[in-house]
Parts: C-alpha cells; sequence; structure tokens
C-alpha cells in the first residue's frame, strides 16, 4: 500500500476507517524512515541529511511509540488493523 492508497479511506464517514488510514500512512512513514536510516547506516544514502542522526532517531522512537498506541486502541475498539 503507498500513501495515495488511503485517500479513499481518509475521506471514509466511517472512523474505523479513517483510524485504518492514520495507521497505514504511520506505518509507511515509518518503514520509508527506517529504510532511509539502514541506507544511511550502511553508507548508501545518495543525499546528505541535514538534520543530525539524533534528531532522525527521535523522529523513529517517536513514530514507533505512536504505532504501538495505535495498535492497542485497535484492540480496544475491535478495529481490524
Amino acid at each position: 500500500m503507498e500513501l495515495k492508497d488511503t485517500i479513499p479511506m481518509m475521506e471514509s464517514n466511517d472512523y474505523k476507517e479513517r483510524f485504518k488510514a492514520e495507521y497505514e500512512q504511520l506505518r509507511i512513514r515509518f518503514e520509508k524512515l527506517n529504510a532511509m536510516l539502514d541506507k544511511w547506516d550502511t553508507g548508501t544514502l545518495v543525499f546528505t541529511p541535514t538534520c543530525p542522526r539524533s534528531t532522525y532517531n527521535i523522529q523513529v522512537r517517536a513514530m514507533a511509540d505512536y504505532l504501538a498506541a495505535l495498535e492497542a486502541r485497535a484492540v480496544m475498539e475491535n478495529v481490524t488493523l
């Protein structure tokens, strides 16, 4: 799934569909950031980041926490992700 594929879900009147879209958007961004960091670590990144690595580390941790919170909420709210 790509970000553009979540648009119909975001426009839904059903909050569970919007919830799923929020989760999928975050998951996609999280995976892409992790892929970038992996390339950084292996020296295969094709650009030079302007932020220090520590800033990206904070961001990826926050995203992981956010994913965990959404997963917990999904269980409580009976939303299949």
